[in-house]
């Protein structure tokens, strides 16, 4: 059985929300799915699974949350080299910017990006969380 992390940010809850489809899909492959909010995860935790899924919305000029979820990543970016990683979030304006960033953060680590990054325009819809349940599902 994998063991799968859903590592997220939210704050509106549309990111919530999308996290907990990643953890439904998952689960439903048969994956042992632990979720933390950003705040409670850190890089001494990242070796004891074999999967992770970052969740973060767009802030400001499309970057990632600034005060817990961005320091929290960059502390951790070390330690992501082979690590099967997925990526979701939401924005509310601009084209999706900070995921391509966020990608190319996560490539440049050497992480293994195990399937195309989910991203909601504002509250995600069924075949949004469908694509959430999905990402869960190929970490599993």
């Amino acid at each position: 059985m994998s063991k799968v992390a859903v590592v997220f940010w939210s704050g509106t809850g549309n990111t919530e929300a999308m996290a907990n489809a990643v953890e439904e899909g998952a689960k439903a492959k048969g994956a042992d799915v632990s979720v933390f909010n950003s705040d409670e995860f850190d890089a001494t935790k990242v070796a004891q699974f074999d999967g992770i899924a970052f969740g973060c919305p767009a802030m400001g000029a499309e970057v990632l949350e600034e005060e817990s979820f961005d320091p929290m990543f960059t502390a951790l970016e070390g330690t992501l080299s082979g690590k099967k990683i997925a990526l979701f979030g939401s924005y509310g304006w601009g084209d999706g910017q900070w995921m391509r960033d966020w990608e190319d953060r996560c490539n440049a680590a050497g992480a293994n990006l195990v399937c195309d990054s989910v991203t909601a325009n504002n509250e995600p819809d069924d075949s949004t969380l469908e694509a959430c349940r999905n990402l869960g599902g190929a970490l599993a």
